[in-house]
């Protein structure tokens, strides 16, 4: 099969099932999971039909009405690709209601977060998605080994809940992490992996791997019903795991920095009062990267896009007492109505601030700023 029709678990994930019965009488549902290659070699006890075409490959099993493992798989694949649907049409952060509300799976609805952290769907044997809430009563954090450390639910080791994330480290089964950045809105991460168990700290250790590490897990496990076969990892899995799981970090703590200081300033431009929330950034004040540059709101300014860029090339400075002075060879240009309204026009206006003071910008960060912005004018003119 060449390389180009080989899909993988980022492709396109169809679903068909249709009633089926097996010598017994009992009733069974047939699933057809459609999205993986002829490598795949199912060995299914409740019977196994196979078909092969160029580029769609089907595996379809039947299961009983007791609904074993073998069910988890087609509903767990469905479930990451309507979250990459769902990232693609909202953006990164989701909105709780969403999640609750999840899809449809052969006529049943299947949720993404349920009232507890660890959350199985009812037509699923494991673990589906682990959660973390912006209040909740566990402190769940990334520690220095680049790993999620995940708390128990409650204290008893052998809670059905943690029996379960227990089971899905020894399967290898991947599940969806959802983070809340703010109230009700959630950073969704997978595939995650369940890769320690402290039971002294009442915690899990969770790896986010590459959305390809499916697709490979899969393949080495030879198409079994979860991922009990895989017994072995690739070449540099764990540096591979280290760094992703790292950059999930930064993209944890960059979208919280948005969420909040666009909530600071009721989703709106602080200078032209732009709306669409699609164009709008949150501005750091002392730059990003700097030691002493926290991701918290009163370093922060929500800008469009066009102020946010002009902010950080310096064309114009926010001074302490929240004025806007435009630099002086923008105020002398001559050009269309963007540069006359959108620049020229906020000259020695006032920034619309965030309702509560406590969100509103540290004077001393924009002090320091300030004298950037100075600094970057001509000498002549400062």
């Amino acid at each position: 099969m060449c390389a180009c029709c080989r899909p993988t678990c980022s492709s396109l994930l169809s679903l068909e099932g249709s009633p089926s019965a097996v010598g017994s009488g009992r009733p069974v549902k047939t699933f057809n999971l459609v999205g993986y290659g002829t490598d795949l070699r199912p060995d299914l006890q409740l019977g196994r039909t196979w078909g092969s075409y160029h580029q769609r490959y089907h595996a379809s099993w039947t299961i009983g009405a007791a609904m074993t493992l073998v069910a988890d798989l087609p509903i767990r694949l469905a479930a990451f690709q309507w979250l990459k649907s769902q990232v693609l049409a909202h953006g990164d952060t989701l909105p709780r209601v969403l999640l609750e509300q999840g899809f449809l799976f052969e006529g049943e609805q299947i949720r993404l977060v349920g009232p507890q952290g660890i959350f199985k769907p009812r037509l699923m044997q494991l673990p589906l998605s682990i959660t973390t809430t912006s209040s909740g009563p566990y402190d769940d954090s990334f520690h220095g080994d680049n790993l999620l450390h995940y708390r128990y639910r409650g204290t008893d080791a052998n809670h059905r809940d943690n029996v379960g994330l227990r089971e899905a480290m020894r399967r290898h089964v991947p599940l969806a992490y959802l983070h809340a950045i703010v109230r009700a809105r959630y950073l969704a991460v997978w595939p995650v992996f369940i890769v320690g168990d402290d039971p002294a700290a009442l915690t899990f250790a969770v790896a986010v791997d590459a959305a390809s590490e499916v697709d490979r897990r899969l393949r080495v496990a030879h198409g079994a019903a979860d991922f009990s076969g895989f017994d072995g990892d690739d070449a540099g899995g764990d540096a591979r795991r280290a760094y992703i799981t790292a950059t999930v970090q930064v993209r944890l703590h960059q979208h919280a920095f948005r969420e909040r200081v666009l909530r600071a300033y009721q989703e709106r431009c602080a200078l032209c009062q732009l709306r669409h929330e699609e164009l709008l950034d949150a501005a750091h004040i002392l730059p990003d990267g700097e030691p002493d540059s926290e991701p918290v709101v009163p370093n922060g300014i929500a800008l469009c896009k066009l102020h946010h860029a002009a902010f950080d090339r310096y064309f114009f400075g926010i001074r302490p007492d929240y004025t806007i002075e435009v630099k002086e060879e923008i105020l002398r240009e001559h050009d269309g109505p963007m540069l006359c309204h959108g620049l020229q026009g906020i000259h020695n206006q006032r920034i619309i601030l965030p309702r509560n003071p406590g969100t509103r910008p540290d004077p001393a960060f924009l002090e320091r700023r300030y004298q950037r912005f100075r600094q970057d004018m001509p000498g002549e003119l400062r």
